[in-house]
């Protein structure tokens, strides 16, 4: 599908909102790595707390601030992409931006990706929503009702869209913003195999890896695999059919990436949702481009022409700005300013 022919979706364009890459930077694969050079530094200090889960197993939050002298402000939670953290650029910096609004920003780290492996045979995957969705109740139980929005980069991204679909007027969210989200992950897997896009499989294949090879060692036998054969591995879609999917009870990668994919899931959602894409995004393809069936009423969907996979960098050379860290919150306000 030619994303250039689609007039019927829901594009959001006020001229505030409009990205304009940074001028000699509109290149695809520029916009995916300038973040990891203009915020390498992480300025933030996070306030750290373990959650257990009812399984036994645990996820840690890396909130903005003490979230006991907090719990009145708007809070905006973030889900992050595959092996992110509160270190990876966007997440730092949209927590950073959520706090200088004076909301509470907290990061809801998946399972073994704050830096210490989880107990439990079962990680995460891009439509794995029960742990968010315990976390959210607890969030409410814990610390009282607050306006609530949730944000979701990349692998994040399709997990929230897959929750907010499921859950639809249930959900607790009162809003939601997909980033960069591989809503289709058969054929974003496809296309990590081609051209440059593969120097990104390569990168999140190492680190999935070396996630997997300390779990092995601190939790024996809690995954599907030893060490040898994890060595062996040199595709993602190797890694899913030989971890991803048998972790948590598919048959295989292919039965993984069908089940789930947010992409026909999102006519269910009920609670006003932003959706962002880069038609340049390296790790896409037109294949998650929804089309105005596909959509709610309640969703926003914003296709730009550059910005890169999780990129979006604006601004000039002496003052470049990362744009979803203007954007999201500029949208969320609608919602968390009530």
């Amino acid at each position: 599908m030619d994303p250039t022919s689609i007039t019927d979706i829901n594009f959001h364009r006020p001229d505030e909102s409009t990205f304009r890459p940074l001028a000699g930077f509109q290149n695809a694969h520029l916009q995916t790595l300038l973040p990891r050079i203009l915020r390498r530094r992480v300025r933030l200090q996070p306030y750290w707390q373990r959650l257990t889960l009812p399984d036994g197993d645990f996820v840690d939050l890396a909130w903005s601030e003490n979230p006991a002298g907090a719990a009145h402000k708007p809070r905006m939670v973030l889900f992050h992409g595959l092996e992110g953290s509160i270190n990876s650029p966007y997440a730092h910096g949209l927590i950073e931006a959520a706090q200088r609004r004076g909301w509470l920003g907290v990061v809801m780290h998946f399972r073994g990706c704050s830096g210490e492996p989880n107990r439990r045979e079962r990680i995460y995957h891009s439509g794995e929503t029960e742990d968010a969705s315990y976390f959210l109740h607890w969030l409410h139980t814990q610390w009282g009702r607050a306006p609530t929005a949730a944000v979701g980069v990349s692998l994040g991204g399709n997990m929230l869209a897959c929750l907010m679909g499921k859950q639809g007027n249930d959900c607790l969210l009162d809003a939601g913003v997909v980033i960069s989200a591989p809503l289709m992950l058969e054929p974003c897997s496809v296309k990590l195999e081609q051209g440059f896009s593969r120097f990104y499989q390569h990168y999140l294949l190492s680190r999935l890896k070396q996630n997997a090879r300390r779990k092995l060692r601190a939790f024996p036998g809690t995954l599907p695999i030893d060490a040898s054969l994890l060595k062996r591995i040199r595709r993602l879609r190797h890694f899913d059919d030989a971890i991803t999917s048998r972790a948590h009870g598919f048959s295989d990668a292919l039965d993984y990436y069908r089940q789930a994919s947010a992409l026909p899931l999102l006519h269910g959602v009920r609670k006003p949702m932003l959706i962002i894409h880069a038609k340049d995004d390296p790790f896409m393809t037109d294949d998650v481009i929804p089309t105005s069936r596909q959509l709610s009423a309640s969703t926003t969907y914003q296709l730009t022409a550059n910005g890169g996979h999780v990129g979006f960098v604006g601004g000039t050379l002496l003052r470049p700005q990362m744009w979803l860290e203007q954007r999201v919150p500029d949208w969320l306000e609608n919602w968390l300013e009530q």
